[in-house]
């Protein structure tokens, strides 16, 4: 009888699952399209490709989805068994709601097995595959790949606009252009006050239009001599036009993979490496910039004033050499000066310093939250589970009605605790450890709450006490109007 039960439950929860799943994870997908759809049109890709790209990038979308998959598969699972007075059946047979729920408690660790292999490998895997995809799309037409307010790296120029604006957003505004010459030395500057992009669809080459600026150029100096001088060469123009060659950008080879060592592409081993070279190499450089910063600043560089006092009370005794006094007053003073600019140097570069270690220490901690983010999603998915099963078998109603509302609701807020107490860890509020299992910390009393109330059938909220004065209400209202 019970394994019969078991069965019935699993294949009726299993069914739910992968129909939730497979929805959420369609929309989801959809979603991810619109957000890189500037960058996927108008680059003459096949459909082959564009689905390459929303397959590589659907592996980093399963630790949204699944979740709240989980949770709204199980409150509709147990909400229509309570609907259905199935649970009150198993109940009159001595099966309590924990029984009830052994087979898929068990079914969800070993999904939690497989949710761990799969974001420790797959996961990774697609952030490679799509990353370097991505940077390969936007190889093949340049015109789309200038972004403002950043430099933009089209092979033999480097190029940085203020503002695009027009029809086809082919007007620029504020240009600055940096070409490589044949050794790959940057030594030709391109500053324009405002450009136009000009090119056909079908041909091979991007024209450029610049409009009162100039072009400064560093010559390469044979004589000793004039290399110490740093010759260059300085050309106001009121129009430039440049041709880009298309077909080296047209040209890429999509299957490229140059970038393979960020911290969403790595696994638990591989994070573990780097966090131990990125900790030791910030310690590193603490140790050096201190003992660079003590040794340039140390006691013996600096004149004390009590030296100073000491010596200008001598010569304040040598009345006659009043020349004396006067200049070791002015002494006094360039030294005073002197200090005050030091100490402002000091100030700036200890807050570049501080900038520095900043942006390193948040680094380490992006690789401490991936890292322990692998782990949290494991008891997640047992933790909405078990959430979702409790709420389900409390408000007794099955379908997408309530429970999807429900569900909602509640991942919202266990996503959105994720990600503020995460954006925390980043400039180190919190440790990283805390913030990837914050959620899970937060939500588990609920979750206790939850099974205890569905357990000893007190219910945890009467929707009808919601509901009974606002129709309590309106029946007044009624009432009142048909006695007028």
């Amino acid at each position: 009888m019970i394994k019969i039960i078991d069965t019935y439950l699993l294949k009726l929860y299993t069914k739910k699952l992968v129909s939730v799943f497979s929805i959420c994870m369609i929309i989801f997908i959809i979603q991810a399209f619109w957000l890189y759809i500037d960058e996927l049109a108008g680059k003459g890709l096949d459909f082959v490709t564009i689905f390459k790209f929303l397959t590589y990038y659907s592996p980093k979308l399963v630790p949204l989805v699944l979740p709240l998959s989980v949770l709204l598969a199980s409150l509709m699972t147990y909400g229509a068994l309570a609907e259905n007075y199935e649970f009150a059946a198993m109940k009159s047979t001595g099966i309590s709601l924990q029984r009830a729920m052994k087979s898929l408690v068990i079914f969800h660790f070993f999904l939690g097995v497989i949710v761990y292999f799969f974001s420790n490998n797959i996961i990774p895997l697609g952030e490679i595959k799509s990353y370097n995809l991505r940077k390969n799309i936007g190889k093949l037409k340049p015109a789309l790949a200038i972004r403002e307010g950043i430099f933009n790296d089209l092979g033999q120029m480097t190029i940085k606009v203020d503002k695009k604006y027009g029809k086809n957003d082919h007007l620029l505004d504020n240009i600055i252009i940096h070409l490589k010459t044949n050794d790959n030395k940057n030594r030709i500057v391109i500053k324009s006050e405002n450009g136009e992009l000009k090119s056909e669809t079908t041909d091979a080459t991007l024209q450029m239009v610049l409009f009162n600026g100039y072009r400064y150029e560093e010559m390469l100096a044979e004589d000793a001599k004039d290399k110490v001088r740093h010759p260059h060469a300085k050309i106001h123009f009121k129009e430039y036009v440049m041709n880009i060659d298309l077909s080296q950008f047209n040209n890429v080879d999509l299957s490229e993979e140059n970038y393979t060592s960020t911290y969403r592409m790595q696994k638990i081993n591989q994070l573990h490496e780097s966090i131990d070279s990125l900790e030791i190499g910030l310690v590193n450089q603490k140790k050096l910039f201190s003992k660079n910063f003590n040794s340039a600043n140390g006691l013996n560089q600096i004149i004390k004033i009590d030296k100073i006092d000491s010596l200008k009370y001598k010569l304040s005794n040598f009345n006659s050499l009043k020349f004396l006094k006067s200049d070791m007053e002015w002494r006094y003073s360039e030294v005073i000066r002197s200090a005050i600019t030091r100490v402002n140097s000091n100030i700036t570069n200890l807050k570049s310093k501080k900038r520095s270690f900043f942006i390193f220490q948040k680094l380490i901690n992006l690789h401490k939250t991936t890292l322990y983010d692998k782990y949290s999603l494991v008891f997640s998915c047992f933790l909405l589970f078990i959430i979702g099963a409790s709420l389900g078998a409390i408000i007794r109603k099955g379908g997408l009605g309530l429970p999807l509302v429900l569900s909602v609701i509640i991942f919202l807020v266990y996503h959105y605790i994720g990600l503020f107490s995460k954006n925390a860890a980043e400039d180190g509020s919190i440790h990283p450890i805390l913030a990837s299992w914050m959620s899970t910390i937060i939500l588990t009393p609920f979750a206790l709450i939850l099974s205890n109330s569905a357990s000893s059938d007190k219910g945890f909220l009467n929707i009808n006490n919601i509901f009974n004065p606002f129709k309590l209400f309106f029946l007044r209202l009624k009432i009142n109007k048909n006695n007028i």
